[in-house]
């Protein structure tokens, strides 16, 4: 029974932390019409950047400050940030195929340079890291626990501040430039502007996701940020619904439960044969789940919800 209850935490707390992660996607993607390729790229920069700030030094590797864990993790979430900045700064202007090809393109070099980089732990990542409040809480089931609630504090968190941000006037702008970008300009809005700032506060909170799974592990390498997590997180968007918060969550939950059912059933009961191309069938999978998701409800299991001016509602 413990061990049923220790693996029900395992899987909900990386379900919460991808669920953050497919959040900052929801804000570019289901807000603002961006179509980000690179989600992995951002994710792998919050979580390099929280293992480099809070880890222990290491021989020939980059890093070893040793920081507070919160600051490591805000400085992860501000690498990431930093690195959106500067990639929409070069891609922002692009539109929906074009964007897309590009922020992918960042997401395979990401990768690359963190494979070839001995300084950032090469191939075979990055340790050295402590976890927070270890000698108190141990390593085991407590701990597992405590964590998990931590991250779970942070996802609701992320979910209301998005929530309220959607629904300010700045989330109103967010949808007039995804529906139609001339008539918001033809207002006397910058759509440049604004698309960049979604994509950077996105990308913050991929960032933020990629810190607390380091974390989780206490390791990150870059067999971690390959871009075939881009397509599970765009997977669980699109199961769950574009363009509302709760399909976001929901749509990680169900995604992550039937990659990680599969992966058993695959292991449990395919022939030997089978089981070693386990990783490749799993990534059919997916595809054929957005293609489906796509042709039977484009809109997701939760469609978005549209907000309607109590002036409308008069008339």
């Amino acid at each position: 029974m413990i061990g049923v209850i220790s693996y029900l935490v395992f899987f909900a707390t990386v379900a919460s932390i991808l669920s953050i992660a497919v959040l900052g996607l929801n804000l570019q993607w289901g807000n603002t019409g961006l179509f980000n390729g690179g989600v992995v790229a951002f994710f792998g920069a919050g979580a390099y950047g929280t293992l480099i700030l809070g880890g222990t030094p290491q021989a020939g590797q980059l890093g070893g400050f040793g920081l507070p864990y919160l600051l490591a993790l805000l400085g992860g979430m501000v690498c990431a940030g930093i690195v959106a900045w500067i990639v929409g700064l070069l891609t922002i202007r692009l539109r929906h195929d074009y964007l897309a090809i590009a922020t992918f393109g960042v997401a395979v070099a990401f990768e690359t340079v963190m494979r070839n980089t001995d300084a950032l732990g090469g191939a075979q990542g990055i340790r050295g890291f402590e976890r927070p409040l270890r000698e108190t809480l141990g390593n085991g089931f407590t701990y597992n626990l405590a964590f998990f609630a931590f991250v779970l504090i942070l996802l609701i968190a992320t979910y209301l501040f998005l929530e309220r941000l959607i629904q300010s006037p700045f989330g109103r702008l967010l949808r007039a430039i995804r529906e139609d970008e001339t008539a918001a300009q033809s207002l006397g809005k910058s759509p440049s502007r604004v698309r960049l700032t979604s994509f950077v506060a996105g990308s913050v909170i991929m960032g933020l996701a990629g810190g607390l799974y380091a974390t989780f592990y206490a390791f990150i390498s870059p067999q971690d940020v390959l871009p075939i997590l881009t397509f599970q997180i765009w997977a669980m968007l699109i199961v769950g619904g574009a363009g509302n918060n709760k399909g976001a969550v929901m749509g990680t939950f169900l995604i992550w439960a039937a990659w990680t059912a599969s992966g058993w059933a695959l292991s449990r009961f395919a022939p030997l044969e089978v089981q070693l191309y386990t990783g490749s069938i799993q990534f059919v999978l997916i595809g054929f789940v957005i293609v489906g998701m796509l042709l039977w409800r484009p809109q997701g299991l939760f469609p978005e919800k549209l907000v309607v001016s109590q002036s409308a509602k008069n008339k």
